[in-house]
């Protein structure tokens, strides 16, 4: 970056519905797999929404590659916080491990590595089945019983509801007096968070820190929201590895998701001096806003391109060194061709020199879903990891492209290909757009 000290990526940890760990899950997507399922089987309430599928995190043994949160969280930790937050616990828990501290942190400058975690909804079932028990005391009776419905409110109500407890919890296990924060910018939270913590480490005010977002919000009513806006893909109900899409001709909207994505940032001679594994250096953060609706983006990609401009701009690297995108697409009609149209206006540029098909994005979320607040932070992580192995991830389930879709969407395959810079990029709604770039650090 230009301005203060340069940032790198020395340890990740994920949490998806392709798996428990970074290893499970990029290996799974590696060779395809889906991690989409019906939400039949979780009761009568997901089988009445018209859309039925979601991106689940496997329950069962960590041997099964699969989630028991007793296998991650303290006793303590379960009754304390939200499953956004145990998902966090996880993967940064990863991260760290991946990273060479120990087990309690050890290893860690504690006064001067930070978290920021974000989620975008955060504890919805705790603030829904809190209020219906209130609500249920105050009104269940023969007259109105406030003090009955008051009592119904669980002492933890409110630290399993914030958001900013998934850092608070991760600080709190490992003793970490760094800078704590926590975005929530709905589906740009997990690249925002990236973003900003590396601004901490650029100007001083950490050496290390762990940095992502949570989401666990597979909830009627978080689907029933999003069905009712239409953003949900609701053809698919008996095919659910099928629903997601991106850039595909049929896409008629996300899936939803859940799961965590966490990465240990540090300040580069700090990783150095203790002999760190480098993954990447993360060397430019670009924000934007398409200041234009409540839920679509512009059509142009304009808010999109200004994100990675600045992210390239920031990195002091030229569009045409860019080797890979790992897109937002979340396969909805509108928000895939906007940013197709960002992508070919910044790498198409206008000298003539690079053909749409030497383009190379692909959407990992045909795969996974859109894990909301968490998507951010994961699919960095691929990102990182197709520059640390020179692969790129596939967009599984495209089978045919409509008009202006002629990039290299690296479909149903992942491809080999020299990855030395990477982008990847997060929209949400109210128009809000991050891009981070990556870019391979020397000798590794």
């Amino acid at each position: 970056m230009t301005v203060g000290r340069r940032v790198v990526v020395t340890g990740l940890g994920l949490i998806t519905p392709l798996g428990t760990t970074v290893i499970s899950t990029w290996s799974r997507l590696l060779q395809s797999h889906c991690g989409i399922v019906s939400t039949r089987p979780l009761g009568p309430a997901f089988a009445a929404l018209p859309s039925q599928v979601a991106g689940l995190v496997p329950k069962g043994p960590s041997a099964d590659n699969a989630w028991t949160g007793s296998e991650h969280c303290t006793p303590t930790e379960l009754r304390q916080t939200a499953k956004f937050a145990q998902y966090g616990l996880a993967a940064a828990a990863e991260a760290l491990a991946d990273a060479g501290y120990g087990k309690q942190g050890e290893g860690l400058p504690k006064d001067d590595t930070g978290v920021a975690l974000g989620s975008g909804i955060g504890n919805l079932e705790e603030l829904h089945d809190t209020s219906v028990a209130y609500q249920d005391g105050a009104f269940g009776g023969e007259t109105e019983d406030y003090t009955r419905g008051y009592r119904r409110i669980h002492p933890l109500f409110v630290p399993r509801m914030l958001i900013n407890l998934g850092a608070g919890h991760i600080s709190m296990r490992y003793g970490l007096r760094g800078p704590n924060h926590a975005v929530t910018t709905a589906c740009t939270t997990g690249a925002h968070s990236l973003g900003d913590a590396a601004r901490f480490i650029q100007m001083g005010d950490a050496e290390v820190m762990l940095a992502g977002g949570a989401e666990s919000c597979i909830h009627p009513l978080a689907m029933g929201g999003f069905a009712r806006s239409r953003s949900l893909a609701t053809a698919w109900n008996e095919m659910p590895e099928e629903s997601s899409r991106p850039f595909d001709e049929k896409r008629a909207g996300f899936v939803i998701g859940e799961g965590a994505g966490v990465v240990v940032l540090e300040e580069l001679e700090h990783a150095k001096k203790r002999g760190a594994k480098i993954y990447a250096e993360l060397s430019g953060y670009g924000c934007s806003a398409d200041a234009y609706h409540l839920t679509a983006p512009r059509e142009d990609g304009s808010g999109a391109l200004m994100a990675m401009k600045k992210a390239l701009q920031q990195a002091e690297i030229k569009p045409e060194k860019v080797d890979y995108i790992n897109a937002h697409a979340t396969s909805t009609p509108l928000g895939d061709a906007a940013e197709n149209n960002a992508i070919k206006a910044l790498l198409l540029g206008e000298d003539g020199h690079k053909r749409a098909s030497d383009i190379n994005v692909s959407s990992t979320k045909g795969a996974l879903g859109h894990l909301l607040g968490a998507a951010g932070a994961v699919e960095a992580i691929f990102a990182i990891l197709a520059i640390h192995e020179n692969t790129l991830p596939p967009t599984i389930n495209v089978e045919s492209l409509g008009p202006g879709f002629d990039c290299n969407y690296v479909a149903n395959q992942s491809q080999q290909r020299q990855v030395s810079v990477a982008l990847t990029n997060s929209f949400g709604f109210g128009g809000t757009n991050a891009s981070l770039c990556f870019q391979r650090y020397p000798g590794t």
